[in-house]
């Protein structure tokens, strides 16, 4: 799978703290290799838009679609609890 990151993405993550940070670059490798992978929970967030959410730590959590072999990366942010 490859990875694309929308502008919004980038400023999201340009702005997260730095644990979010260093989170988010464990998690990639292991979402594009693995939609499945336990520590992911990768789940359907929005059907109408078909937009996908995963956790990148137990309080923030990455948002995309999946465009054929392309996860598109639209937004990051915390968690709401």
């Amino acid at each position: 799978m490859i990875p694309a990151f929308s502008e919004r993405f980038k400023r999201s993550l340009n702005e997260a703290p730095e644990r979010v940070k260093k989170d988010f670059k464990k998690q990639l490798p292991l979402l594009l290799k693995n939609l499945q992978y336990p520590s992911l929970r990768a789940k359907k967030y929005d059907e109408t838009r078909d937009i996908w959410q995963a956790r990148v730590n137990d309080s923030w959590r990455m948002y995309f679609t999946i465009e054929g072999n392309i996860y598109y990366f639209v937004d990051i942010m915390a968690h709401p609890k």
